[in-house]
């Protein structure tokens, strides 16, 4: 029929909430929402692995069937997750451009915090859930006044989230790791790699060796942990200036502002 919206794709309309009717069968007393927050509950308690169905019916007292009215599999209830982890973005402080992103990357490094879990789940396309897309507006306003055309603020932040992303991930992999094995770090690590590095084949890296960054010392000589991702350490921000410095020299590069 003319002038009838369009269909919109699987992902989005379960997202948005506009899916049509749960499947037939007994009337259910659950619900997508309560479904993602189980969900949620276990991972942030036992990690993204303990997530199942029927583990989330089990939390719910229900039978696995009963989800399956809601949602359909377990791609999907991670595709929720992945949504609703992510709690209301918040309104940027900051002078220009680039404190707002500043704040902006610290926020969903916040995210990361409360949610390890966060970045073992698969991108498998663009943000088009409601809070996705809430983080993705408040980081495109946040270079309103940069004169940038439209298309270089979205190159802008897709370009600042696998930053995010991935810092975020190192650090709370390492900081597991460091908690697992701490020997492997610091002046064990060094020591190892003193031991099997010849200066002849890896120069570079054996001059790195030689300068001591490999086995950081805390105030008191003793080894120190690597950044822990609920501390915002050094490796994010330098991670992040860098990548800032970029985008000021492309503004300025593209408006002739800075």
């Amino acid at each position: 029929m003319d002038g009838a919206p369009p269909e919109l794709p699987p992902r989005v309309a379960l997202l948005w909430g506009r899916r049509g009717p749960a499947r037939r069968g007994r009337t259910s007393a659950l619900s997508v929402e309560a479904i993602t927050r189980a969900a949620i509950r276990i991972a942030d308690a036992e990690g993204l692995n303990a997530v199942s169905m029927a583990r989330v019916a089990a939390e719910l007292a229900s039978a696995p069937m009963s989800l399956y009215r809601h949602v359909d599999s377990k791609d999907e209830l991670l595709l929720l997750m992945s949504d609703a982890a992510l709690e209301g973005a918040p309104e940027l402080a900051g002078a220009d451009w680039r404190e707002r992103l500043t704040s902006w990357a610290y926020a969903v490094l916040g995210c990361f915090r409360r949610h390890p879990w966060y970045r073992e789940i698969p991108i498998s396309g663009p943000p088009v859930g409601p809070r996705n897309l809430e983080w993705f507006d408040r980081a495109l306003g946040a270079l309103a006044d940069t004169r940038l055309p439209e298309g270089a603020k979205v190159l802008v932040v897709t370009g600042l989230m696998p930053v995010v992303h991935g810092q975020a991930r190192l650090s709370i992999d390492l900081a597991a790791g460091y908690e697992a094995d701490p020997e492997a770090f610091g002046a064990g690590f060094a020591r190892a790699l003193a031991t099997v590095v010849d200066p002849a084949r890896y120069p570079a890296l054996s001059r790195a060796i030689a300068s001591g960054v490999f086995a950081p010392e805390g105030p008191g000589g003793e080894d120190t942990a690597p950044e822990g991702y609920d501390d915002s350490g050094p490796e994010f921000a330098f991670a992040l200036g860098c990548y800032l410095d970029g985008v000021a020299a492309f503004i300025e590069r593209t408006t002739g502002r800075r």
